[in-house]
């Protein structure tokens, strides 16, 4: 189903919408490149803060998709690039991983403190959904301009998904990650020449081997297992305070369902699963109506982050209303016959695949 939304041209998304550049500190020497979307008075409307997946960037057509809608919904809309992505490899010396959940908080502290934005929302595709779940999972309540959370199919235990990934059956989007991977080491290895030695590079034939040996220890894990055990967002599931919902397909090829399964995730009364049986890997399309285009894994994001109570509003008993329309299933009818299991995405304007 996935390769399905990449093949409909999307041109034009944000013709007319407002953007601004920014470049936000997270680190010593790390910046990240953002793309803002401001309602004319900001400060009294909700921020919905993107971050996308694995070799994706600003530029992938969801995040131009939801930003749009988000913006033409009354609300703010920032899509950020992380480390290394959308052609910012010059912005910090390290690589990007799943484990840089600081870099969202810091973030959300800068929107809340300099901008005076009190209502902000995070959403991530796959890698970006572990990563804005880590972010809010360790946050706990000391960010109270955090005030939700939105997951499409995230890697919440990257050891499961990377051997997903690594299965025979995913050659094609294996590959594919690693070749990418590789291009990207190769082009930071020439901006910092000092620091990273290519000379096993060529050789490496496997997703777990490059993080064995470069985004491991440059993140500063022993290994690519302690990465993946580390960096998962598993763990702090039943620390997260704010409404969380997590929107997953049961037939995603490398984000096991089994994973949601979770007694923290299933346990922790402000986390809402949101499962259909079809949607591929960030997928979910659906055949377009009069009300509604084919995207509806962005049109459910945007619906529900618009009609959440607003800080100052008592929630109801359940702060993420009509649960019954936002589990509509991509059935017959609605559903395009899935064509691949992984959803094109887009990283410097050129098309890619998102973990």
């Amino acid at each position: 189903m996935t390769i399905v939304p990449h093949l409909w041209p999307r041109r034009d998304l944000l013709r007319n919408v407002p953007t601004e550049a920014r470049l936000f500190s997270v680190a010593k020497d790390t910046k990240l490149l953002g793309f803002c979307h401001w309602q004319r008075n900001k400060k009294t409307c909700r921020t919905v803060v993107l971050v996308h997946g694995l070799e994706g960037c600003s530029e992938s057509h969801y995040m131009r998709g939801i930003a749009a809608k988000a913006w033409r919904a009354g609300l703010n809309a920032v899509r950020l690039n992380q480390r290394n992505c959308g052609g910012t490899e010059s912005l910090t010396p390290t690589l990007y991983h799943s484990g840089l959940s600081a870099d969202y908080q810091a973030v959300i502290k800068e929107l809340a403190t300099v901008d005076g934005l009190p209502d902000i929302w995070l959403v991530g595709y796959s890698m970006g959904g572990n990563l804005v779940l880590k972010t809010a999972g360790e946050a706990g309540a000391d960010f109270p301009a955090l005030q939700g959370v939105l997951a499409v199919c995230p890697n919440i235990d990257p050891a499961a998904c990377v051997t997903a990934l690594e299965h025979p059956s995913n050659r094609l989007y294996h590959s594919y990650f690693l070749k990418r991977l590789k291009a990207r080491m190769r082009r930071k290895a020439t901006l910092f020449p000092d620091k990273f030695d290519l000379s096993d590079l060529r050789a490496i034939g496997s997703m777990r081997e490059f993080d064995d040996r470069y985004t491991a220890p440059d993140g500063g894990y022993h290994n690519a297992a302690e990465y993946y055990e580390r960096a998962g967002a598993r763990h702090v599931l039943a620390q997260i305070r704010v409404q969380t919902v997590i929107l997953t397909a049961q037939d995603d090829p490398f984000i096991p369902y089994a994973m949601f399964q979770a007694p923290a995730l299933r346990s922790n009364p402000r986390i809402k699963l949101i499962a259909p049986r079809y949607g591929g890997h960030c997928g979910f399309f659906q055949r377009s109506t009069p009300n509604e285009d084919s995207y509806w894994a962005e049109n459910r994001l945007v619906e529900i982050i618009a009609k959440a109570p607003s800080p100052d509003t008592e929630a109801p008993s359940s702060a993420i209303e009509d649960e019954t329309k936002l589990r509509r299933d991509c059935t017959p009818g609605r559903r395009t016959p899935p064509l691949s299991a992984v959803q094109l995405g887009a990283d410097s304007h050129r098309p890619g695949l998102e973990r």
